[in-house]
């Protein structure tokens, strides 16, 4: 199975950034890992090699991201405005350095973030707030709305709520969400939800599947 390795300074993050990439062609995959995961961290537990036929089939072309979860809505030193500005950092990451080399690499147009845990979160957010970009997402027992407490995870911002917080909780701006081009986007997206009944997150995820049939 061919695999790549990245690393690079990223002038949004004002640090080096590292990837794996795996596959030659076929549908490129934004994987974002879990919480405060690395980005070796879905080949060292074997889910890579869980959808090695796809990936050596030329199917699927997978992009093993890196997080700043510690620097951004895990970093409890730093005010709920600063874990935010970081998310939005990452975020820019993602947009114009990740997705940019994906385009160099692979010029398939068809573009998937997926991601398990706060990945989910990460994956499930980026595609609703750029569903231009792209055509699929996958999210796996994740939460998608950061504010509220659901079991042992606590509100990661502190009770602390501005235009930020609001427009990257999907549980929280979907309902909203009226801009025709971005609500046609949306509803021509594959959007896939993956959760267990006993996951903390089950009732969250049910809301956000509800929100959008809605729509």
């Amino acid at each position: 199975m061919q695999r790549a390795y990245h690393k690079w300074f990223s002038e949004r993050l004002q640090k080096d950034m590292e990837l794996l990439v795996f596959g030659h062609s076929g549908t490129r995959v934004i994987f974002f890992p879990t919480r405060a995961a690395r980005f070796y961290d879905y080949e060292n537990w074997r889910v890579i090699e869980a959808i090695s036929d796809k990936i050596e089939n030329g199917w699927l072309q997978v992009y093993c991201v890196d997080s700043v979860d510690h620097e951004s809505f895990y970093n409890r030193d730093a005010h709920p405005t600063e874990r935010l500005n970081r998310h939005l950092q990452y975020e820019q990451y993602i947009l114009h350095e990740v997705i940019t080399l994906s385009q160099k690499i692979n010029p398939d147009s068809y573009l998937c973030a997926a991601g398990c845990s706060l990945g989910a979160y990460h994956a499930v957010n980026i595609a609703f707030k750029y569903p231009y970009l792209f055509n699929k997402t996958v999210g796996m027992s994740g939460r998608y709305d950061l504010t509220k407490n659901m079991g042992v995870f606590i509100d990661l911002l502190d009770g602390h709520y501005n235009e930020d917080s609001y427009f990257n909780m999907p549980n929280q701006y979907i309902p909203n969400l009226g801009d025709e081009y971005l609500l046609d986007r949306l509803k021509s997206m594959e959007i896939i939800f993956a959760i267990g009944q006993e996951d903390a997150f089950f009732e969250d995820t049910v809301h956000l599947s509800e929100l959008l049939w809605k729509k």
